[in-house]
């Protein structure tokens, strides 16, 4: 009878560091499988693999509301994509559709948008593998309320190879189902801020949720100006007079109808006894 092989091969075992990239540690932050698109969040960036969103490759973004909060964390990215080429940005099974001024404030027009009226999830589904086929489509979102392990797989294989982002939005109770993906995020937010959680990345967990802000920074500048109490024409700030005042302020004397100053303060008891 011949002794069993050893499970490890004799011989010089190759470094870590000369392994693929599709080999990563768990304690460390993998690389991205091909090429990203910065998201424009630098906090965000550094948790990414490959320093951004990953192109040619489903991403899924969960959220308890649809239409909330992805705008506020798309959009800095989708800016800069469109305005680097030509192309649209296809927008399949929007719950609403976008504010075109607003978001031709933050460098996206309205007419780079291409809006997919799909109800249906296999009308959704066919239309986004039709758009990944389309050389014109710069990036897909994709609204997907309900959807199977395979539906997100055939999407997951149709985007490999084309250097574009391809994001899908679902409910936050798909957290718990499979998926391809290899980058999903829960995102939430309260107007003012965005709270996202990596929980599948190739990486390790993180410690705690990253908190972004869901507004521009000329807009925030513009808030804040807007919560300072403001002046009526004509008048001061009371801290502003109380810095005009002199160190002994004089106070008025509604009955002689003239200042009255520390000379004209009564004299002490002691001295009002020994005059009488």
């Amino acid at each position: 009878m011949s002794a069993p092989r050893p499970l490890v091969p004799d011989g010089p075992r190759p470094a870590l560091a000369s392994l693929p990239a599709q080999v990563w540690r768990g304690g460390t932050l993998g690389a991205a499988e091909g090429a990203v698109l910065c998201s424009r969040h630098a906090p965000l960036d550094a948790e990414l693999p490959g320093g951004g969103w990953p192109l040619g490759a489903l991403v899924e973004l969960l959220q308890r509301r649809p239409g909330l909060h992805e705008w506020a964390l798309l959009l800095p990215a989708l800016a800069q994509l469109a305005g680097g080429q030509r192309g649209v940005i296809a927008l399949v099974g929007a719950p609403h559709l976008p504010f075109g001024p607003a978001l031709a404030a933050r460098g996206l027009p309205a007419e780079r948008l291409l809006c997919v009226p799909a109800a249906a999830p296999l009308q959704r589904l066919w239309a986004a593998e039709q758009a990944l086929r389309c050389p014109d489509v710069l990036a897909l979102l994709l609204w997907l309320p309900h959807a199977q392990d395979h539906a997100l797989r055939r999407l997951h294989l149709a985007a490999r190879g084309r250097a574009r982002p391809l994001f899908a939005l679902r409910p936050h109770t798909a957290r718990v189902q499979p998926s391809p993906a290899p980058l999903r995020l829960l995102l939430e937010g309260d107007g003012e801020s965005l709270t996202l959680d990596l929980f599948k990345r190739h990486g390790p967990p993180l410690s705690a949720p990253l908190r972004l802000p869901a507004q521009p920074p000329a807009l925030r500048a513009l808030l804040a100006a807007s919560r300072q109490p403001r002046e009526a024409p004509g008048q001061e700030t009371p801290q502003a007079l109380r810095s005009r005042a002199p160190a002994q302020a004089l106070c008025a004397d509604p009955v002689a109808g003239r200042s009255r100053g520390p000379q004209d303060r009564p004299p002490p008891r002691a001295v009002l006894a020994k005059a009488v």
